[in-house]
């Protein structure tokens, strides 16, 4: 257990390495409860959301989420979030745990909608059931068939139907590359449900899995964390982010810094990469071309248990001799040089 974002957060049960395969083979169950969550209601919440985010949305319905970005003036990248649309006013925005004032303070600053926020961050518990077995696992526990979901949509069981729980969301998304749902319930009621899938579970062979196995599970799959990979000082376009950056939707926060990037093109850009030989990247290392020059940095890194290699992200120059796949980088460790693969994530299919 450590201290994370003012919560006591689990790092490893039996261990980073087994609880991570775990979630590729059979199931994972992560507590996330530490996730913020503003509730965004009225007539006037959509125009709200539309303008605080990078993504459009307009094209939600009820029961669908997406995934956007909320930057600020300049472009830069406050956090990266998900809507939930649950009716035409009335929507959930689930936001990072260590941004979650900061978040709050900027919702409020440019909620010239007069839209209605509510923080709810404190009320809510959330658990992720990842792995190829989650829907057999959730449907033995609740009798709840999640199969029936797209990605990144949602259901909210009748009232008691749900374990005998109220105010449950079911929704098909999640942060490690696998199958699976994030459950959102009361904090209160949060154990009840933690319980309940792990002893249906261990038929299938779930394991309670910590931060750890989440962080390489995330790499793994290519996914950003937010105060690594993306930051202020990081756009959408050259984090990769573009798809969710919708120019051609009316106004919105930093889109005309943004505009301009895209027309012009971002000086750095964010790679994923595979080392070839012995050594592992770590946030801060420098990246370097093959004479040596500073051309990036290294923002997240690990040793992939899937592939036992070494693989990681970073910003480098926006050069094709930098950026394609395939091109050759090298990692400096504290005077340690090890090459490395430039190639697009997922690293582990």
């Amino acid at each position: 257990m450590v201290p994370f974002a003012g919560y006591s957060m689990p790092v490893q049960y039996t261990g980073i390495i087994d609880e991570h395969h775990a979630v590729r083979k059979q199931a994972g169950l992560f507590d996330v409860s530490h996730m913020g969550e503003v509730s965004v209601t009225g007539p006037n919440a959509m125009a709200f959301i539309q303008n605080l985010v990078t993504n459009d949305i307009s094209t939600l319905y009820d029961g669908k989420a997406l995934y956007t970005a909320m930057c600020n003036l300049e472009g830069g990248i406050i956090d990266d979030l998900l809507v939930y649309r649950i009716s035409e006013s009335n929507y959930l925005l689930v936001i990072n745990a260590g941004n979650i004032d900061e978040d709050w303070a900027w919702m409020q600053q440019n909620n010239t909608a007069n839209a209605v926020l509510v923080n709810k961050s404190a009320k809510y518990g959330l658990l992720a059931l990842q792995g190829p077995a989650s829907f057999d696992i959730l449907q033995k526990a609740t009798g709840f068939d999640a199969s029936v979901l797209k990605y990144y949509h949602f259901a909210t069981p009748q009232a008691n139907a749900f374990l005998g729980l109220e105010g449950v969301i079911v929704s098909r998304t999640g942060y490690t590359g696998e199958v699976g749902v994030e459950l959102y319930c009361s904090a209160k009621d949060a154990p009840i449900v933690w319980d309940a899938l792990l002893t249906a579970g261990q038929e299938f062979g779930i394991k309670p899995t910590g931060l750890g196995a989440r962080d390489t599970l995330r790499l793994e799959s290519g996914y950003c964390l937010h105060g690594n990979d993306i930051s202020k000082n990081h756009n959408p376009i050259e984090a990769g982010l573009g798809w969710v950056t919708k120019l051609d939707k009316p106004n919105f926060n930093g889109k005309a810094v943004l505009a301009k990037i895209k027309e012009t093109g971002p000086s750095m850009k964010l790679v994923g990469f595979v080392v070839k030989e012995r050594g592992i990247p770590r946030h801060g290392y420098e990246i370097q071309d093959s004479a040596g020059r500073t051309i990036g940095e290294v923002t997240s890194g690990t040793q992939s248990p899937i592939l036992s290699t070494g693989i990681g992200m970073g910003y480098v120059k926006n050069d094709p001799q930098f950026t394609a796949p395939g091109s050759q980088i090298q990692i400096s460790a504290r005077g340690k040089i090890f090459s490395a693969t430039v190639q697009k994530p997922p690293f582990h299919i």
